[in-house]
């Protein structure tokens, strides 16, 4: 079954993009609320806005479903990544707006968890761990880099309006100090944008799993406002919006070439 499309790059770079599936299966699909079945929690876009990383040399991985399916960014346990806060799992039940992904009766079974995991999130990670461990040993050292996108007020996870960028390595320890502290500066001077590292998205699970510095992988999450390159209602992607958002993007990207 075709879950990901993988692009195998020249460089120590490795994009992830782990929620920008949108695609649901029709028999699924059909157990679902109405407005479940748009895929409104998707990252739109995002392999839209990292394509050029493709041009730096980049490794790039690209799922096809829906995190609805399953969720790549949650581990296989369903451990909850934020104890305490509201927050989504490995096969949601909940949408970001606080309704319900399916209609009554029809949430998944602790069986067809286990199936999706087999048969969607397995063998994306295998594809992570591969390529990752491939890059390093062509390289020495590899940053993965976790692509992500939110709408910008979404009050059932956090309160207010999200800041514009959002990096998280979990709380400095999936990314070598010296990096981290080079992309905080990137994006301090940005005078259009706000910023926050290791605010609300410290990192999901491949960013917390996968980043081992002291062992040559560093990993970082960056969680971007929708608003910056598409239109948050009807889902459009804005060019004229996007491009200055890629090009902070790409300035991200190039230091973390530099420090690998």
């Amino acid at each position: 079954m075709d879950v990901y499309t993988l692009h195998r790059g020249t460089t120590p770079l490795f994009v992830s993009l782990p929620h920008d599936g949108s695609f649901i299966p029709a028999d699924l699909s059909q157990r679902l609320m109405p407005s479940a079945r748009r895929a409104p929690d998707t990252d739109w876009h995002v392999s839209r806005l990292y394509a050029f990383a493709l041009e730096m040399g980049a490794s790039m991985i690209v799922p096809k479903h829906s995190r609805y399916v399953v969720d790549l960014n949650r581990p296989s346990d369903d451990a909850s990544l934020y104890p305490g806060q509201n927050t989504t799992g490995l096969c949601p039940i909940v949408q970001f707006s606080g309704e319900p992904v399916y209609q009554a009766g029809e949430e998944p079974h602790r069986s067809e968890i286990s199936q999706r995991v087999e048969t969607y999130w397995r063998p994306y990670h295998a594809a992570l761990e591969q390529e990752i461990a491939r890059i390093k040993a062509s390289h020495g050292r590899v940053v993965l880099w976790e692509g992500h996108s939110i709408r910008s007020v979404v009050p059932f996870l956090f309160e207010g309006r999200l800041p514009d960028f959002n990096l998280g390595t979990s709380a400095g320890e999936s990314c070598a100090p010296a990096l981290q502290a080079r992309l905080a500066s990137i994006l301090g001077a940005q005078s259009h944008y706000s910023h926050v590292v290791n605010g609300r998205f410290k990192g999901g699970y491949i960013t917390r799993h996968y980043g081992r510095p002291e062992a040559g992988v560093d990993a970082i999450q960056l969680e971007l406002a929708q608003l910056n390159y598409m239109d948050e209602v009807t889902f459009d992607y804005l060019p004229e919006r996007a491009a200055p958002t890629q090009a902070v993007i790409r300035e991200l990207l190039q230091a973390c070439l530099e420090a690998a």
